[in-house]
């Protein structure tokens, strides 16, 4: 899989994930890939302060990128 390729899967998985983000007043977006193994994201809005974001950023996010490409390592929240 090229690194475009693997780009193009986790936006899938990010657009498979942002409806049950949305309907919680959050979002995420994609910051970067790197080395195609490890893939950095936002969590946004409500998802910023929640209790819950590294339970849903690692059964959720990071499960749904996995499946999309499934070289994937780990999945990073960056915060700002």
């Amino acid at each position: 899989m090229t690194s475009e390729e693997v780009k193009l899967n986790v936006e899938k998985a990010l657009a498979e994930i942002r409806p049950f983000l949305e309907s919680d007043g959050g979002n995420i977006s994609l910051v970067s890939i790197e080395d195609d193994r490890v893939v950095k994201v936002q969590l946004e809005g409500a998802c910023v302060g929640c209790s819950v974001n590294q339970m849903t950023l690692k059964s959720g996010v990071e499960m749904t990128i996995k499946k999309y490409a499934p070289q994937i390592e780990q999945v990073i929240n960056i915060e700002r």
